[in-house]
């Protein structure tokens, strides 16, 4: 058998992910908030950057670049072919109310862990019972409930179980209201007494109809307790209104800032698209620097070492830069297809899709998915995350398209009007909408109306 070796030349097309493109994409996807945090990063790193309040910075580049560069942008298309669209989990912030409530984001000064020990102490001399206290304090979590057991406390300090009830239940008279508890049962009924509620229905309701309360089983609950349906609404209304979560003013997680990026604004008849510039305005390469690349002098690795720094932070401002394009281009487009939304509000938001609007700038699906994810824009009707202007929906008896969103919303009105004695079935509710040219299934409506946090007719009625 006779081996033959040959040689032959192929030509074939790849894409290389340089570490500049990575950045790009990665940029692209940043928050304004993750953006912040990233230059941080690159200013402790790179000492030719500096940032500065003046939109300025941006001659050195055109100075330094290539001829045939000067003008020509990052193709995202080339960038991002090939790439699966990033998962969205986010959803909208808007505010009902367009109103900015500082509450909503303070960070906490004071655990409740904390806020606790400063009352036991005050109430507490003996040293022993102090440092069961103090264990059963540091048991309690987050939501304000018992993590531990009083058997498992009992055993670490070789103590009678009762002592450490004892110590648990002035440990619950403590504020807020319900800490302690070991189960919600337990929260609410602390809450009632600490109110002074001497009335037994109101415990009872609690002992044993949580889960019924919970579903608005009015009419089953009057009968067991054998008292009238109304009493029965409104002693539960009055339960809705204790804190399943006692702990809940102290917890410090969570805290979400939202920063838009594009603020968008009607001036006559024109919508203009105005970048917030939050996170890579005025990033600009350190005048001292410049001189001493351009002088030529100086140690040759001390010039390698800084054309190498040169050269990223040159790539890092061209990506922010065309980041705020891509992002701004999206916008546009998104303003010109929901231009009814800017107009008459969200009731108008038609459906639409990342292909559209990529096709219509001539990027990649997922550069608008990039684009979009996690960045939020400034309307007239609110704050809004873009991914909130991207949705499917259905076809009104005109021809034209509606989008799910919009046809929450009116379902949503629908539900606000109708009388609270007599609420609306979902049937009833797509009768409504079909006299508004929307056409959708009584199974759809249900969908929606859960998405929404709605109940059904039988659990929205008041007696």
């Amino acid at each position: 058998m006779q081996i033959e070796f040959s040689q032959q030349l192929n030509q074939s097309q790849k894409l290389v992910m340089t570490s500049q493109l990575q950045q790009a994409i990665q940029i692209l996807q940043f928050t304004s908030l993750e953006l912040e945090r990233y230059i941080d990063e690159q200013l402790e790193k790179n000492p030719v950057l500096e940032k500065t309040e003046e939109i300025a910075g941006n001659e050195y580049l055109q100075d330094t670049e290539p001829e045939g560069d000067k003008t020509k942008k990052i193709d995202w298309k080339e960038y991002t072919e090939g790439f699966d669209n990033s998962e969205y989990t986010g959803g909208s912030y808007y505010n009902e109310d367009n109103e900015f409530n500082p509450e909503n984001i303070a960070a906490t000064e004071i655990t409740l862990q904390e806020h606790l020990l400063s009352q036991y102490s005050l109430v507490m001399a003996n040293p022993k019972h102090i440092e069961v206290g103090e264990y059963i304090i540091n048991s309690i979590d987050d939501r304000g409930y018992l993590t531990a057991t009083v058997e498992e406390i009992a055993s670490y300090f070789n103590e009678e179980q009762h002592v450490i009830e004892d110590i648990l239940q002035i440990i619950q008279s403590l504020e807020p209201a319900g800490v302690g508890a070991r189960t919600l049962e337990e929260c609410l009924l602390i809450q009632l007494r600490s109110l002074g509620i001497k009335d037994e229905k109101i415990y009872t309701l609690i002992k044993k109809h949580l889960c019924d309360i919970a579903s608005n089983r009015y009419l089953y609950i009057a009968k067991q307790l054998g008292i009238a349906t109304k009493k029965v609404q409104d002693y539960c209304d009055f339960i809705k209104t204790l804190e399943p979560r006692p702990g809940r003013d102290f917890a410090r997680s969570q805290n979400r800032y939202i920063i838009s990026d594009i603020i968008i604004k009607k001036i006559g008849n024109e919508y203009i698209i105005l970048d917030n510039d939050y996170g890579g305005s005025g990033l600009v390469i350190r005048s001292d620097y410049k001189k001493m690349i351009a002088s030529g002098d100086g140690n040759p690795d001390v010039k390698k070492f800084l054309n190498a720094q040169l050269d990223s932070a040159v790539w890092l401002i061209k990506n922010i830069e065309q980041r705020k394009r891509t992002i701004r281009e999206v916008c546009k487009t998104i303003v010109r297809k929901q231009i009814a939304f800017f107009e008459n509000g969200k009731k108008y938001l038609k459906p639409m899709t990342l292909k559209e609007v990529a096709d219509e700038i001539g990027v990649h699906e997922s550069t608008v998915s990039r684009a979009t994810s996690g960045k939020y824009v400034d309307t007239p009707f609110g704050t809004f995350e873009l991914r909130y202007f991207f949705s499917g929906g259905v076809e009104k008896d005109t021809g034209e398209g509606i989008s799910s969103e919009s046809v929450k919303v009116f379902i949503k009105d629908i539900i606000s009007r109708e009388d609270c004695k007599k609420p609306l079935s979902d049937e009833k509710i797509v009768n409504k909408l079909k006299n508004k040219g929307i056409n959708i299934s009584r199974r759809t409506v249900a969908k929606y109306r859960d998405e929404l946090g709605i109940l059904s007719s039988s659990r929205r009625k008041r007696y």
